[in-house]
């Protein structure tokens, strides 16, 4: 962990110096703009030192770039650099049209390969599995659940994943396993976990490889299914569970309405949601 530490001071402190340099400031000129010793600065382009958040800030104010140009460990193409600065000055709607544009352009697989892999997204207890099993049987497909090919690939189950490695370490492991299926597999329906939509690079990915369906239903609908399953847990506090999963519901609502189809399951019986299903995939 130590060498870990050294080595990301040590990047972070090259970094330091070649920015400074491209900016011809010398280490007077940075420390008094950055509020900061000398001896400090020194120990920073050296790598023995530790900077906090608002050294940083201090730091990238003074050199007039952004935070994280500062902070980045690799080594970041020119070209990068400048769509990075031309999308900060872009509103919310270019933004958006922008990343559309890149998307389309790079990100997009071939629309027929994108149909042949259908994946389905929303919240825990909202049919995922049940009803991503028969569709996949209709189709003649595999039917695959996300969580468990992080669990096989990892070798552990989902809880010791997120002790072990933390949310971050899920996180990548999510990516990879996403990844590698739709690498390996030119058809497939796929049942994702719920928070997949709040990893913005994972979730780009997925909309762009796959025909993503969001399955609907309201909070106490999710809450009640997941009781009905067996899962107790959700019982515990009720009143404020439910409070946090309507919070939870209202947050990604507008990422999951970003998928190609709805299919609203709410107090509809199975075969009723599975022929909406199959239509909407059709």
């Amino acid at each position: 962990m130590q060498d870990t530490d050294d080595s990301i001071l040590a990047v972070f402190g090259e970094r330091l110096r070649v920015l400074r340099a491209r900016r011809g400031m010398s280490r007077r000129l940075l420390a008094s703009g950055a509020g900061l010793s000398e001896r400090y600065l020194a120990q920073l382009e050296g790598g023995t030192g530790n900077p906090s958040l608002l050294v940083l800030r201090a730091l990238a104010d003074a050199l007039d770039v952004p935070l994280d140009a500062l902070i980045a460990l690799g080594d970041e193409p020119d070209d990068f650099q400048r769509i990075t600065a031309l999308a900060r000055s872009l509103g919310p709607a270019q933004l958006a049209e922008a990343r559309m544009a890149l998307v389309e352009r790079f990100g997009a697989a071939d629309p027929v390969e994108r149909r042949g892999r259908i994946a389905l997204i929303g919240l825990r207890g909202a049919g995922k599995t049940a009803l991503g099993t028969a569709l996949a049987a209709e189709l003649g497909v595999p039917f695959i659940e996300l969580d468990r090919e992080i669990e096989r690939e990892a070798g552990m189950p989902m809880a010791a994943i997120v002790e072990f490695v933390g949310q971050s370490g899920y996180r990548r492991l999510e990516r990879e396993s996403l990844e590698r299926i739709v690498a390996e597999r030119p058809r497939f329906v796929m049942a994702t976990g719920g928070s997949i939509v709040s990893e913005p690079a994972t979730y780009e990915r997925l909309l762009a490889a796959c025909y993503t369906v969001w399955l609907r239903a309201s909070a106490r609908e999710h809450m009640e299914r997941v009781i009905a399953q067996g899962d107790l847990r959700p019982m515990s506090g009720n009143a404020a569970s439910m409070d946090d999963l309507k919070r939870i519901l209202a947050g990604r609502e507008p990422l999951y309405r970003r998928a190609d189809a709805i299919v609203d399951t709410e107090q509809r019986p199975f075969a009723t949601s599975l022929m909406q299903l199959r239509a909407v995939v059709a």
